[in-house]
């Protein structure tokens, strides 16, 4: 009896499970138990581990290493708080006080070729560059990334961490699967535009400046300046890639699940209002009626008193 109750004390910690039971290390964490601990902390399902879903997972991170919760070996609350502090510093990278999918393959000790699918070594520069790749692997235009497009994708991000680097089938199948499970928000077994993004994010959403965000009207030089980071190819006009990727970034700022049809629909109202010559391309003047408009708007809300918003 005195055993049984040992065996499930030890139970109750969810990482111990992935400790070697003689060094108390972490073994290699493979794809699919990844999804086991995400899944398993993330429990309201948006994407983030954070509050009390944090709480319980650093607390379990630090005492995962004692083979049971009782004890003389119990981690003391001072210094449970000291290795919070420490894990958050070196893993929270973008400092925002939550742990994201990308953070937690960083922070565990996963398969290796599985963890260079999160490398942000060189992300991409911007969501731009973003619609491209949107582009090429959305091979039959059915505006999402489906299982095998996916997988093909992930094939091709491998090779670009590592050139040499060999995967069978069945592991990519496994990885793609995986990467399904995790930003799959709505479980439609394929990505849609906005959980792509959370994938395969930009360095920079050019619109989250702080020139937006200042609450001044926005100048010649300010329309110029982000005129010339969406025209990549200097023709004088924002196309194609380019005009998705600025609607993209638009769209980010205003709600976070997207698809392509709420993009072609936007689009649609974005170009009825401002394309004045009516050529499917915005022009530097039409940049500017978008950004004022989107500048003016920003401006009157953030006068707003807090009560009345």
């Amino acid at each position: 009896m005195a055993e049984e109750k040992d065996i499930a004390a030890a139970s109750k910690n969810f990482l111990r499970q992935f400790r070697d039971i003689n060094t108390r290390e972490f073994k290699k964490i493979s794809a699919s138990q990844f999804n086991d601990v995400w899944t398993h902390y993330d429990q309201d399902g948006n994407g983030y581990i954070e509050g009390t879903e944090l709480d319980n997972f650093l607390y379990e991170l630090v005492t995962s290493v004692n083979t049971s919760d009782v004890g003389p070996e119990v981690v003391s609350k001072a210094a449970l708080e000291d290795a919070k502090a420490l894990v958050m510093n070196a893993f929270d990278e973008n400092n925002d006080g939550r742990i994201d999918i990308a953070e937690l393959a960083q922070l565990l000790p996963m398969e290796e070729n599985f963890l260079l699918l999160f490398r942000r070594d060189n992300p991409l520069d911007s969501s731009v560059e973003f619609m491209k790749v949107w582009r090429q692997y959305d091979k039959d235009n059915s505006g999402y990334i489906e299982a095998d497009e996916l997988k093909e994708f992930l094939k091709d991000l491998l090779k670009q961490c590592k050139k040499d680097i060999e995967v069978s089938e069945e592991k990519l199948i496994e990885y793609a699967d995986t990467m399904l499970q995790l930003f799959d928000r709505n479980r439609d077994a394929k990505l849609q535009l906005s959980e792509m993004a959370k994938l395969l994010p930009v360095k920079e959403n050019f619109l989250c400046r702080p020139v937006f965000k200042s609450g001044k009207q926005l100048n010649c030089d300010d329309i110029n300046r982000v005129f010339k980071l969406y025209d990549r190819d200097n023709n004088n006009m924002i196309e194609n890639e380019e005009l998705t990727g600025f609607l993209k970034d638009l769209m980010e700022l205003v709600q976070e699940d997207y698809d392509a049809e709420d993009m072609d629909e936007f689009k649609d109202i974005l170009l009825k209002k401002c394309d004045l010559n009516h050529d499917g391309k915005i022009d530097k003047d039409e940049l500017s009626m978008v950004l004022m408009s989107f500048n003016t708007r920003n401006s009157c809300h953030d006068d707003v008193p807090e009560d009345d918003q």
